[in-house]
């Protein structure tokens, strides 16, 4: 008896840690091709693991000076940063009114936002071409931005009422009766208690526009406004002229503002399921 459950425990170390390794090589095997490519000298013909290199900064300078990548980066920048401010500030007061008040269609609309998360981009995609063709929106980033922030709203903000859900409503009653109004129970009292989420949703809004592809390179079509998700794939298109070094230097780069945001942010994770609980 002891030796079968002996062996069904090692069964289970060996199954688990087969599983972690495994999936460690599926992550890190391309992360070492994409940044072995970057610091090779000279152009790269195929992506490939090969740790006989002399490592150099050349291709990181050749981005920006033989190619318009700084213009794609600084695009990109501008879309994330004020997508995250956008949808973040929305989707906070979205959340807070739908968990704390009671109004006219609150359930339809509900309802109505887990309908359109149904419908995937790809299907809208014509519709979105046709808005932008009548708006005169091709090759703009407010319409990008505006597009980014409309799908992300109904399924963050779905999120953010169940956060602010489980935030208990006897705070609010407390300080509505010590004299506090809506705005400073809001801002004093709950908003402190959610900033996990709130820094989620905030990296999770930054994230998106480095990372799509299929929209922006629908409505972008001036190589001057591609963002870069756009313009890697330009690298890497044309069979004849591929350009893997540079959009391996190009792809490490992408990561540099998510890290930074997150390692800004990451405090917010823990800190914020306490803070505010005394306030008020």
């Amino acid at each position: 008896m002891n030796n079968s459950i002996k062996f069904k425990r090692r069964l289970n170390h060996f199954l688990t840690y087969f599983y972690l390794v495994a999936l460690s090589i599926i992550i890190i095997y391309p992360l070492l091709i994409t940044i072995m490519s970057a610091f090779k000298t000279g152009n790269v013909l195929a992506f490939k693991l090969d740790t006989d290199i002399n490592f150099s900064l050349e291709n990181f300078s050749k981005l920006f000076t033989e190619t318009l990548y700084g213009t794609w980066y600084f695009n990109t920048l501008i879309i994330a940063i004020l997508t995250m401010i956008i949808q973040t500030s929305i989707v906070v007061l979205a959340g807070y009114a739908y968990s704390r008040y009671n109004f006219l269609a609150r359930k339809q609309s509900l309802v109505f936002f887990l309908i359109i998360q149904m419908v995937p981009t790809m299907a809208a995609l014509t519709a979105f071409f046709v808005m932008a063709l009548m708006l005169n929106a091709l090759n703009q980033s407010w319409f990008l931005i505006f597009l980014y922030v409309g799908g992300g709203i109904p399924m963050n903000a779905w999120l953010m009422k169940g956060y602010f859900d489980t935030v208990p409503i006897s705070l609010d009653e407390s300080a509505k009766l010590d004299g506090a109004g809506h705005f400073r129970r809001f801002w004093q009292i709950v908003l402190p208690l959610v900033r996990p989420m709130i820094a989620v949703q905030a990296l999770w809004a930054f994230m998106g526009p480095f990372g799509d592809y299929i929209l922006s390179s629908f409505l972008l079509r001036e190589k001057e406004f591609y963002t870069v998700a756009v313009g890697l794939q330009t690298f890497v298109s044309d069979v004849k002229n591929l350009k893997i070094a540079y959009f391996s230097a190009g792809a490490i780069l992408i990561a540099l503002p998510i890290c930074i945001l997150f390692f800004f942010l990451q405090k917010n994770f823990v800190s914020g399921l306490t803070s505010g609980g005394d306030k008020g």
